[in-house]
This record gives structure tokens, sequence and C-alpha cells, in this order.
């Protein structure tokens, strides 16, 4: 009977061996199963459905027999994949084949299926540790070969329906993802197999499976987590992920892919740290194999901590060590095992320090018996799991010395937690932060309580079940059983329950924290633009004068100058600027909120109020200028203003703020644009990665014309770098622009994965191309429009990048990937569409009518597509050329008049901005010079429109609200607000 692979199901054995042990043996027979149980216990794969499968290529001399043992064998396949299985998707366009056909292919492949896997079972007992690394190869289950076109049968309706059925009750389905994935091997982007996660390995052996502990840590299906390991591991971005490997992922945002791959380096990183220590350990020779499982076994740096210690270089050893050195480790597994033979006055030697007396010698077996106990994976299991079920809280003190060291400013600040406790379940993580930089600067004192009564549990389970004597033990052998779960848990398990309590709270709520600087960013990079304004920028100062820039609907500097405002010198100054906003026909004025930003919003106010400068209507808004000073005198600002001093470069930023805020955020580093919370208290690394991220994520979805774009701008498109964005830029300026996508393969250093990742978010303006390139491609007027999706190859020959089409593609100008094109011509002959209606009402009419009658799902199939990729096509065919997905999000909040502090009364209802969002509140804008604060507690779903509602805060940057004045704490500057809506 054939067994299949299925989740792995360990089972804790209970130690049964009387023989004296090494050191850690107590924990190493429980971690490590049995050799049956390792046979089954192979890393989980989705198992293959029988129907619907790809024809594989036919080998010559190899003729497959069909038997009575298919049958049978395929129904127990058909038995076991009910367990776990992989939703399976399509993506590439497939020729239909007859009823036949379908039959013996499916015959055929059923025959393969039972035949790999009885091979997988064979060599699965060979072995048993589960490797971390995802095997980049393709699927040897349905191998291409390179050049020739593959068929697959359509499923048949029963099969259809026996899918649909399933995916009522689960969201995976009995057969492996499908995709088009293109990888090096596939450059053209032919429908390659995804592995299952039988085919994730790792570099560094472990006794964990990585599919498994990544599943438990996010909440994420397994077979997810096994697709996005894939996908990560063969360089895939999350861009490029979320929009057009939607079905592998089941429509996981980016923020989910994010804190996945965090958990996954996380995991990779305990695995190498592992590696490392036991290369040390062995070159000490202290190595022994139950050690090696207990290392194989840590899944966090605090449990490895734990376990290494004891071995590190210049460590004097442990109390249990000296101990053993002594020769009392028999002593004490005589106690657990046969205590009835153990006599402690045999082992006295008076010329021996720690054997003289017996109570020395009681004391040494104690040590070694905490030592085990501290060490055992099943009690460590079992209080872990007790500590999640009992109170237990986290307190806070003033430090003793922190009055004689600090700043009394300083230590106020802490005034909230210098007498903090908080039960660890119910703990905000901005609580968690304030402690942690706190105690950092000595100022709190900081511990985690766990009471009485999970002490005196735990040591009820381990006399009664873990580590009950196997026969009966004298009162005094009793007495020190007890003393050491005693000794154990206050000295061993304690400490190690408060480090990794402390490092999990620690570890959740940075996540939270830098997840909330994503969502800030996101939220800010995303403002609408208000383009085709020309706009007065003003960096604000009193000493040094106020700086103006005033820029085209281009963002072409038109002139600067500096204008004093604050020195007496205002009514001469109004004058100019009247006449710079005459002359330049300029009714916009941005104003940064940095130092003298209130008093010349209350100067420009005024003028406004008193209608100074007509005919113009002028409206002001204020923005931030965060990281403007620091842009100002970057190389970059150098590169793109020379000559320009970089107090003026300022002001030049702040209106290209208003202008196009994603072209200018993406200057600088994004962690000086200042949105957030705790933002030097979190890891650096982590903070720095996820704001990357999130700057690529938005420049790609909101994508790049490829003719005009900035060099700045293009590099941080997905699968794009700096090298790359300088050699695409270098070849635009050398060749003239983009006719196609498909040029870009002659880009140097831009191979098949970068093209793959970044195609789909770059454009081409057909308008532009038409204008000033009409000349260039006169000669392949007579060529076909598919003529320009492919690349010219040789098969067996180097990819020479200049054998590329010069034909315009309309697609180009769309959100649909280039491995698509085949698809969306279908489509477009489908609906009775043509590739220049492309954004038009008639497309969206011929759209509307095709799905009116068959919808999404049906058309999918009848392409031979998956309902998310025809999605894509839809979107990209039917959306216009003007299209910004910037658009559905606020736009800057222009002003004509000012309200003080001092106007504000309690009750009032007033409109505001969102300014920034924290975990433990919003801070809103309303146009005091101060913002208010909306607490947590305030922002509830009912008050949120549907659209926020799906997000974890629900409120962000650039948001407009009405809110009600609460309180109003004028000697310090402080405003409490609540929500009433979202606008």
């Amino acid at each position: 009977m054939i067994a299949m692979p299925s989740l792995r199901k360990r089972t804790k054995i209970q130690t049964e061996n009387a023989e004296p042990r090494d050191e850690c043996s107590s924990f190493s027979e429980l971690s490590s199963g049995s050799e049956e149980d390792n046979k089954e216990d192979s890393i989980w794969e989705p198992q293959k459905k029988v129907l619907r499968n790809r024809r594989r290529p036919a080998s010559k001399g190899s003729k497959r027999k069909q038997g009575p043992r298919v049958k049978k064998s395929a129904q127990q396949v058909h038995d076991i994949s009910k367990d776990v299985a992989v939703k399976e998707e399509l993506n590439s366009p497939v020729a239909i084949v007859n009823a036949n056909l379908e039959e013996e292919n499916q015959k055929l492949h059923t025959t393969n299926t039972l035949k790999t896997a009885a091979k997988k079972q064979k060599n699965a007992g060979h072995g048993a540790k589960k490797r971390l690394k995802v095997d980049e190869e393709t699927n040897q289950a349905s191998p291409f070969e390179g050049g020739e076109s593959n068929v697959e049968a359509p499923s048949t309706s029963e099969d259809r329906d026996m899918c649909k059925k399933e995916s009522e009750d689960s969201f995976t389905f009995e057969q492996s993802p499908l995709k088009r994935i293109k990888t090096e091997s596939c450059p053209q982007g032919r429908p390659a197999r995804v592995p299952g996660a039988s085919d994730i390995k790792e570099e560094v052996e472990m006794n964990w499976d990585i599919v498994q502990v990544l599943s438990e840590r996010t909440n994420i299906e397994p077979w997810i987590c096994a697709n996005i390991i894939r996908l990560f591991n063969d360089d895939n971005t999350i861009p490029f992920i979320v929009r057009y490997r939607k079905e592998l992922i089941n429509n996981l945002d980016a923020d989910f892919l994010r804190e996945v791959r965090q958990t996954l380096d996380e995991l990779r990183d305990v695995a190498k740290k592992v590696h490392s220590r036991i290369q040390k350990i062995k070159k000490e020779g202290k190595m022994s194999e139950c050690l090696l499982q207990a290392l194989l076994n840590c899944k966090t740096f605090e449990e490895l901590e734990h376990v290494s210690a004891p071995y590190k270089m210049g460590s004097k050893g442990t109390k249990a060590q000296r101990a053993k050195q002594l020769g009392l480790e028999g002593a004490a597994w005589t106690l657990l095992e046969n205590p009835g033979q153990l006599n402690l006055p045999s082992y006295i030697r008076p010329d021996v320090k720690g054997l003289s007396e017996l109570k020395d010698i009681e004391t040494g077996v104690q040590h070694i018996l905490a030592d085990m106990i501290a060490k055992d994976k099943d009690t460590l299991d079992f209080i872990r799991d007790l500590c999640k079920h009992r109170y237990i809280c986290i307190q806070s003190s003033l430090a003793k010395v922190s009055s004689k060291k600090v700043n009394e400013k300083e230590v106020d600040k802490f005034q909230l937690y210098q007498n903090f406790s908080c039960n660890i379940r119910n703990i905000h993580h901005h609580q968690i932060l304030a402690i942690n930089r706190g105690e950092n600067l000595k100022i709190l004192t900081v511990k985690v309580n766990i009471s009485d009564g999970v002490k005196n549990e735990f040591c009820r389970w381990c006399i009664q079940n873990r580590w009950r004597p196997r026969g009966f033990a004298r009162p005094e052998l009793m007495k020190i059983l007890h003393n050491s779960l005693d000794d154990s848990f206050k000295r061993l398990i304690v400490p190690l329950l408060c480090r990794e309590l402390r490092a999990k709270l620690t570890s959740d709520a940075e996540k939270q924290s830098v997840m909330m600087f994503g969502q800030n960013l996101r939220q800010l990079l995303l403002t609408s633009p208000v383009p085709g304004r020309t706009l007065m920028g003003v960096d604000p100062g009193y000493k040094h004068g106020c700086k103006l820039a005033i820029i085209s609907p281009t963002s072409q500097i038109l002139h600067t100058d500096v204008v004093y405002l604050h020195c007496g010198q205002g009514f001469r100054e109004a004058e100019k600027i009247k006449r710079l906003l005459l002359n330049f026909n300029c009714n916009t004025v941005v104003i940064g909120n940095g130092t003298a930003c209130r008093e010349t919003e209350a100067y420009f106010a005024d003028l406004i109020m008193k209608n100074y400068f007509a005919p113009l209507d002028v409206v002001y808004c204020i923005v931030s200028e965060a990281g403007a000073s620091i842009y100002s005198v970057s190389p970059e600002a150098n590169k793109e203003m020379p000559g320009l001093d970089p107090n003026l470069r300022s002001a030049v930023s702040i209106a290209r703020r208003v202008q196009d805020p994603l072209a200018e955020l993406v200057k600088f580093d994004p962690k000086h644009i200042g949105v957030g919370m705790y933002q030097h208290d979190v890891s650096q690394t982590l903070l720095k990665a996820t704001l990357d991220s999130v700057v690529e994520e938005c420049v790609s979805f909101v994508g790049v014309d490829i003719n005009i774009c900035s060099e700045v701008l293009l590099r941080h498109i997905a699968g794009l770098n700096a090298n790359r964005a300088k050699n695409i830029i270098e070849w635009r300026e050398k060749n003239g622009p983009f006719i196609n996508r498909e040029q870009l393969k002659k880009v140097k250093g831009l191979g098949p994965k970068s093209f793959q990742q970044c195609a789909g978010f770059v454009r081409v303006n057909q308008d532009y191309i038409r204008t000033f390139c009409s000349g260039q491609h006169t000669d392949s007027s007579g060529q076909s429009q598919e003529a320009a999706m492919v690349t010219k190859e040789k098969p067996g020959k180097k990819k020479n990048k200049a054998d590329v089409a010069l034909t315009p593609n309309p697609l180009d100008e769309t959100c649909i990937h280039p491995e698509s094109y085949d698809i969306a011509v279908r489509f477009l002959s489908f609906i009775g569409g043509t590739l220049y209606e492309i954004g038009k009402p008639e497309m969206q009419q011929k759209i509307n009518s095709s799905l009116g009658k068959e919808g999404i799902e049906k058309t999918a199939e009848r392409l031979q597509t998956t309902a998310h990729t025809l999605q894509v096509i839809i979107d990209g065919l039917s959306q216009p050329k003007t299209f910004d997905i910037r658009t559905d999000f606020d736009k800057p909040d222009f002003k004509r008049s000012i309200v003080c502090l001092a106007d504000l009364q309690v009750g009032t209802i007033l409109t505001g901005k969102v300014e920034n969002a924290t975990l433990f509140g919003v801070f809103v804008d309303i146009g005091v010079g101060k913002a208010g604060l909306i607490p947590i507690r305030f922002i509830t779903e009912a008050k949120l429109s549907k659209t926020k509602k799906r997000r974890s805060l629900g409120l962000g940057p650039g948001e407009k609200v009405e809110v009600k004045v609460l309180s109003v704490d004028i000697p310090r500057s402080r405003i409490s607000l609540d929500l009433l809506r979202v606008l």
C-alpha cells in the first residue's frame, strides 16, 4: 500500500530507557521521533490531482504500462489528498484537445504520479531531517522542454463541480497551483509548476519544518506559505506578486507579504546561528548527540541562548556541569529511574571538595536534576503553554539611581510608567516601546511577574507526570527532587520565560510600529497630486528670511527669491510677492510647516482676507517639510539643481510635494519623512527594509512613463535598482525614447528576471511615441501588433538584445503584463474589441456586455487563464489613459483664513486632516498651529467608511475628518478630539 506524504504530526515519546545518558539525553529522546515516525513525517506536499494535468513529453524507449493497480492507487491518492491540497490555477494560452486525449493523459499521469510517490516514500524512510531552502529547480513531475509547446487537457464538468464543492469548505483545492513563472530556465514565461511544500529544503538541517512554523507564526495556511517561500526565493518582488500572482497567495496584500518575509528571515537567521554555534562547539570537542538535537530544535534566539550558554568560550561552566565532573550524574539518573538502589552516602569522598559531606552530594544531584528539567523540551512546552493561560504581568517602576544621572524633564516624560503594572495579554504596543525606552535610559526598572500559582501547578505536573520517579522513593530523595524543581523554576526557567516574554512583546511592538510607519508612508506617498498649477513654495524663516520658489505645471523652476516677512518689512515685501504671483499667474501658495510657519501662515491669510492679490483668487496650504533640508544638500539635489542655493532648493522641494508628492518624496530616505512613532527605538534594519518596500510598492502601483520619468523615481520600480535605472536613462539618452516594453531587454544589466518584475509597472505613452517617434517605425508598419510582443531569438544561441521589434504596442500603456499579452489579444477577439479602443467608453461597454452573459469565471476558463489575471487584463483595457490610482486619495487642504488655539471652545465641530497615525491615537491638523489628538478608543468601526474598516487602524495621513473638541489645554498646547466621521 502506498503512503503519501502528509502534514507532520509529531508525537511526544516518554523516556523509557534506564541506561545512563549523556548531558541532554532526556530532551534529545523527546525531541526526535521514532524511525517509523520519520518515514511518515516528510515535509508536507500538496497532493497532485489525477485529473487536469499537463501532457508530458513522451520519452523514447519508455512505455507506460496501465493496469488495475492504477485505479486502486488513484483512489488512495485521492483519499489522502483530501487532507491538504493546494489549489491550481493556470495563466497561459492552452490549446483544447479532444476527450479521448484527455482520458489518455489522465491515466498516463496517474501512473507516473504513483511511481514518483512510491519513490519519495522509499527515500523518506532513510531519513528524516527537514532542510530549509526552496528548491529553485522546476518540479520533475511536469518538466518542459525548451521551445516545445505544452498542451493541457481541460478538466471535465464533473471535475469542475467537485472543485467548486471543495472550495466552499476551504481555501485549497486538490491540485498544486500553476502559474506562468518566468525564470532563467523559462525566460519566455512558459507555464511552470510551482513546487509544493515537499520541495522546500534549506541549507541548514533543522528538526522543524519551516512551512509549518511559518504558518503557525503568521496564521496563514501552509500551502500559501509554501508558495510565498518559493516566490521569494525565486527573486520575485512584492509588487509583482501582489498584482500578477494573486492566486498563489490567496489574495494577500503587501503588508501581509512583508510580515511573512520578516518572519521567514528571522527563522533563517536562527537556523544560520544554530549552524554557526554547532560548528564552534564541535571545534571545542564538547558536542554530543543530545546537545546537537537540542540545538536543532531551537526556533528562537532565546532558546538557542538558553541551550548553548554553558558551552560558550570562556564560560566557567554551570553548577550542573561542575557536579557532573564530580561523577554525580549517575546518581541523578538513578534517583529518577531506580530510586530504591540509590545510596548517596557511598559517593562521599572526604578529600574531594564537593563530595566531602552528604549535604554537598545532595546539592550536586539537585543541580544536575534542575539543569535536566530546565532543558527538557516537554517541560518547557508545558510551562510556556501554562503561561499563555495564566495571569502574568509586566511591571515598571522608577529606578533608584535615575534621579541622580538623568534630567528631571526626562524623568517627567515617564510619569505614567513610574508605578505601572499590566497583564502581558492586555498591554499595548506603544506602552512596551515606552517602557523599553525608559529602561534603556536607566529611568525605569522593568520586571515580569509570574504568579505563585503558575509555579505550584508546574511543580505538581512535574512530580505527577514528567519527572515522577519510576519506583518508590524515600522521603529524603523526594525532598531532593522537590528542591530541584524549585531551584530549576526560580533560577533557570523563570529567567528564560522572562527573556522570551520580553523579547516577544518587544518584537511584536516593533513590528506593529514599523507597520504603522509603512501605512502612514503609503498614505503620504499616494496623496493625490495637484497637476496643472503654477505653485509658489515658501520655506518659512525669521532672521534669514522666507525662501520663495515658483515652479511651472511641469515642475520647472521659474523663479527663486528671499523675502523678509517677520523683520518689520512685511508691507514692502507684500508688493514683491503680489508682483511675482501676477507675473507668473500663480494663485496657490505652499507653506512648509517648519520654523515660523505659524507667523507666515497668518501673514498670507491676512493678505488673502483683505483681497490684496486681486484679481487672483489666492489660496494656501501647509505641507510637511520633513526631509527637505536633508535633500537640499544631497548629491541628488546638487545634480538636479546645480548652482542653486540649498535654502532655495528646500522651497522648490516644498512646492513639488504638492504638485507630485510621490515623485518628490522618493528622493530622500523615507525614514526622514517623520510619520510614525518611536522611530529610534525599533530595529533600524527592519524599518529601512519595510519603508523601502513600501516606496517600491507605491511607485510600482502608480507606474512610471519610461520616456519621461527621472532616474530617482525609476530606481524604485520593482525589479530595478540604482545601476539598472542609470543604464535605462543612458540608453534612452543615447538611442532615443523607448518604442515598446520589449526594448527594455536591450538595456545592459536588465536580464529576463528583471524584465519580468518591472515590465508591468513601466508604461510607454503612445501619444508621445506618435508625436516624436513616428518616423522611426515606418519601415515596420506592415508588421502585425503581435510582432512587438516577442523577442526574436534563435534556439541554442545566446539572446541577442538587438533583435527586438520596434512596433509600438498599445498594451504597453496599460497595467497588463507582457506575459499576458496573448491572453489579452484573445480576450479582445472574444469581445469584439480592438487595441485602439483601449481606455475608451466603447471598450467598457463591450466588456460589460460580454461579462454580463458568462461572468468572469467562465470567461477565464474559456481563455484558459485565471480570474485574477483576467481581472488585471480587464482593468488595463478599460482604464482611461489618464487613470491614476492616487485620484482616490485625499488632496491637500487649501485654506484662506486661520484660527487660533485660544479661539477653540469645547464642543466645537471642525474639519481637519490627519497628520500622523500612531498605535495610541491619530493626530489631526485642525488649522490652529497645533495638532489635536483623537484617542484610539474614539476610532470605532461605526465612524469609519466601508473602505476604511478594512485597515488595521482605519485612518492615515492626508485623510479628512470631522471632529469635535473635547478639551483644550492651552498651557501645555494639547487638544483632545473626538472623531465624528470620515469625510
